[in-house]
């Protein structure tokens, strides 16, 4: 890691993100100029090196061309590869990478893309490229591996620090804040690139990539770490007081706040499924549960998979439960209430926005949902005949009905980012567990939770006699609604098996797709996104850190 691991660390010690000022945050040593050794050598300086070490290395720096932080860029991209949302811009390919290779519309018309995503990909992943700001490939490995090598300085700095109180368990809830935050951000490379780095001591090097099959369970084992170390919390009061000055006080409201140790277990065994679920197949192809892929990255869920995911998810975040998230203030935050997030920048008209929410989102929603109504009108059409056109736009802060979940908001503090899963995700991963187990009811009553949850209103499938087909029709869309700008769709639609050529088993069946021209309303659209599933290695990464002997490939052999 010669380059990412290094690039934003110097400025972390000075960073709390919840300073007034270094010298309030710090204990000594000079602000303007700090360094380890004499910025951080008590707990408010360890406190504030690993406060800002994740929020502004993990989710701000880096990102300041297309929104300004983790939450509108990398999400970006996968938003727009899970065809949620579309762009015009032409800015580091936003309106290339989310267009398929081709569709066909209900009269049988093909319209071809000239520029299929994955030549895009390979033409632009290079050094050149990102320093033009034209490489989608490069943030969120930049992001993630700034936020690992920032937890792995607070982890070589905690045994130079003398705690007061309970030190066994202060030391152990800034152990399992980094150990969690580690194994999230192996967690989104192991998700995103077909291979990775582990790299687990402070500005060390590595050129032995390895598959993100490898990644995922290095993730594994740092959230089990993280789940050791709370376990070993025996001080309730330091404990709070140590985790509440990690999250900023302004992130600590709605489902944000100060976990308890069995809150943080249930949020680790919600990413431990995760982990399974987004990283493997589940086909389920134009309604078929038997679909398969004939050539993919990645394996196809078994049994034992599914079991697993039934044991997390029964065990993981519950109604009620803190979560992680993240919320934007007036100054001094970690990302903007105008464009921090993929949900800010779609919030407005959608002839003026960034992102404009896609038909094939909104076919999703049952009629009479009141999500619909909080949040969407028909006000303008956005025009454009391949596959952006939208009758669609998202309304700032909702249109007031009242218990219904909003969308998107650009007042200050008003959204809420969840970072990392939520009780809902952790719902639908063990309606899906269930329906693909056999516990078909048990599934549609999990979907009908959440539907209600979120305030939609509509009728309950439970008890509807639904097959497992018709079961599996009423998850997939549920989860394309209540978790969207959550950074997991274009996942969901990846082991859904659509991103995949139709050739291989894949394609997406019995899309809308508007046509401004006509005026047409197609709801039988053939889709082939014809997706690379894993992404390159960043050619940043790649050219200056060349893979060494046993290293796994640094792009992805199936493209």
């Amino acid at each position: 890691m010669r380059k990412h691991t290094l690039i934003y660390i110097a400025c972390i010690a000075a960073l709390g993100i919840t300073a007034s000022g270094c010298k309030k945050q710090l204990a000594v040593g000079n602000p303007n100029a700090p360094t380890l050794e004499a910025n951080v050598s008590s707990e408010s300086g360890l406190e504030s090196l690993a406060q800002g070490g994740v929020y502004v290395n993990g989710f701000a720096n880096g990102d300041g061309w297309l929104g300004d932080s983790y939450f509108s860029l990398p999400w970006g991209y996968n938003e727009l590869m899970a065809d949620n949302v579309g762009a015009e811009a032409s800015n580091n390919q936003i309106t290339t990478i989310g267009v398929p290779d081709y569709i066909i519309l209900d009269n049988g018309t093909k319209l071809t893309n000239a520029a299929p995503q994955v030549s895009i990909i390979r033409a632009y992943n290079n050094r050149a490229s990102t320093g033009a700001s034209n490489n989608p490939l490069y943030y969120q490995w930049l992001n993630m591996y700034a936020l690992n090598n920032a937890c792995n300085v607070v982890l070589d700095q905690l045994g130079k620090i003398t705690f007061s109180g309970d030190a066994a368990t202060k030391e152990n809830t800034i152990k399992a804040w980094c150990y969690w935050w580690k194994g999230y951000a192996y967690a989104s490379i192991g998700t995103m690139y077909y291979s990775g780095l582990t790299i687990d001591s402070a500005y060390s090097v590595s050129s032995n990539y390895q598959l993100h099959d490898a990644i995922i369970e290095h993730s594994n084992e740092y959230l089990n770490k993280a789940a050791d170390a709370l376990k070993g919390i025996s001080n309730t009061a330091d404990y709070n007081n140590v985790l509440g000055k990690l999250i900023p006080a302004f992130c600590q409201t709605g489902n944000g706040g100060v976990l308890t140790t069995d809150m943080w277990l249930r949020n680790i065994n919600t990413m431990l499924a995760r982990n399974i679920v987004l990283n493997k197949l589940a086909p389920f192809v134009n309604g078929n549960l038997n679909a398969t892929i004939s050539k993919s990255s990645t394996t196809a869920m078994t049994a034992a998979d599914w079991n697993s995911v039934l044991s997390l998810t029964a065990n993981g975040i519950k109604k009620g439960d803190y979560v992680f998230t993240g919320r934007s203030v007036t100054s001094n935050g970690f990302f903007s209430a105008n464009g921090g997030s993929v949900a800010a920048m779609t919030t407005g008209p959608n002839e003026s926005n960034t992102f404009k929410i896609s038909e094939r989102f909104m076919q999703n929603f049952k009629s009479g949902d009141k999500r619909v109504t909080n949040n969407f009108v028909t006000t303008s059409v956005f025009k454009n005949d391949y596959t952006f056109a939208t009758r669609y736009s998202m309304v700032d802060g909702g249109t007031g009905v009242s218990g219904t979940y909003t969308y998107g908001s650009r007042t200050v503090g008003d959204y809420e980012v969840y970072i990392g899963p939520s009780y809902e995700e952790n719902a639908l991963m063990l309606a899906e567990a269930d329906i693909r187990t056999g516990a078909t009811e048990a599934g549609l009553a999990l979907i009908d939770a959440v539907r209600s949850y979120q305030g939609s209103g509509v009728s309950a499938v439970a008890g509807t006699g639904l097959s497992a087909s018709q079961a599996m029709q009423e998850l997939v869309m549920e989860r394309r609604v209540a978790l969207v700008f959550r950074g997991v769709s274009f996942f969901d639609s990846r082991r859904w098996g659509w991103i995949y050529d139709i050739s291989a088993g894949g394609g997406s069946y019995g899309n809308h797709v508007y046509q401004s021209g006509s005026g047409l309303l197609n709801t039988k659209v053939t889709i082939n996104y014809n997706y690379m599933d894993y992404w390159d290695v960043p050619a940043d990464e790649s050219v200056l850190n060349p893979p060494g002997d046993g290293s796994a490939a640094v792009t992805n052999p199936n493209y």
